[in-house]
């Protein structure tokens, strides 16, 4: 990188004019619900007994995972719909860039580990309680936070070595690997296959693990005599597969391509996507219709609400 040029301009909507400043309020509303739902779930698994089991765990971690995921991003999305524009140095927007994908990858590895835990519980039960340990649960969420905070390294590497000239303004809510590749003034050839080879390896490898498993788990569903049973199965099953779908799919079109494949406004409307929609609706989606979930809130507010009696 140049010695001169020392940041970037962050220019969000642009052209949106005052009118960004109306989805300033619904941003921060919808922040606040994103904070409010996933805080919730990740203190109610930690501190009720019954929920520290895997499922719950996995269920809390991936709140937590929410909770900093957001924080990366958002608040200088506010800040941008607010006044316009922010400035950022280049050490900050690598440092926003790194654990933006980290947190990604990381939540893209658990959600391959619920998936996981979901066909040891169904297609496994009898020995579910002896494989799926604490011990082992607390394992596979280390191994995912190892290799999701491994994972962007060589990308960051290599883009510290581009120069960079010209103009500094980044169309976009954040820092990101496409937008700082097309400010290069330098062949980004290295940059766009490492970056596309890291990203179609997890997202393939990740993927096909979850279809393999849901395969056999809806064949193991389908065998079952109990209507009972695979109802109750397909209902644990359902929300998972929703959280997959909404995470995988929002990943696949921003990530999942050549980065010199860049179209600032359809990739601030797939961000959104992701890093907006999706953190809102895990809680609601996959913890929220959990009947633990909700006893366990319901008896937390009533004891709040005997207390200040």
């Amino acid at each position: 990188m140049n010695e001169s040029f020392s940041g970037f301009l962050i220019l969000g909507f642009s052209s949106l004019g005052s009118f960004r400043h109306h989805i300033f309020i619904i941003l921060l509303l919808l922040y606040f619900l994103i904070i409010t739902g996933n805080v919730t779930i990740a203190l109610i698994v930690w501190v009720e007994p019954r929920l520290h089991t895997p499922m719950y765990m996995f269920a809390g971690m991936l709140s937590f995972l929410d909770i900093c995921y957001t924080a990366v991003t958002i608040p200088q999305m506010l800040v941008i719909f607010w006044i316009g524009s922010v400035y950022i140095a280049f050490s900050g927007c690598l440092l926003q860039m790194y654990f933006f994908h980290s947190l990604g990858i990381t939540e893209n590895y658990l959600l391959t580990v619920m998936a996981y835990d979901r066909y040891i519980a169904i297609c496994n039960p009898l020995r579910y309680s002896t494989i799926m340990t604490s011990k082992c649960c607390k394992r596979l969420i280390f191994v995912c936070c190892l290799c999701g905070f491994m994972s962007p390294v060589p990308k960051l590497i290599l883009l510290t070595f581009l120069p960079f000239c010209g103009s500094n303004e980044i169309h976009h809510l954040f820092c990101d690997l496409s937008p700082l590749l097309h400010l290069a003034c330098a062949d980004t050839f290295l940059n766009v296959i490492t970056d596309f080879a890291i990203n179609s390896c997890i997202f393939f490898l990740t993927t096909t693990f979850i279809a393999l498993t849901y395969l056999k788990i809806v064949i193991t569903i389908i065998m079952m005599k109990s209507a009972e049973g695979r109802r109750k199965a397909f209902s644990t099953c359902a929300a998972h597969i929703t959280v997959v779908l909404i995470f995988f799919g929002s990943v696949a079109f921003m990530y999942v391509r050549p980065q010199r494949v860049y179209a600032p406004e359809f990739d601030q409307l797939v961000t959104i996507n992701y890093t907006i929609l999706t953190p809102l609706l895990n809680p609601a989606v996959y913890s929220l219709r959990n009947k633990e979930i909700k006893k366990a809130i319901k008896k937390y507010l009533q004891l709040t609400g005997t207390r200040r009696r």
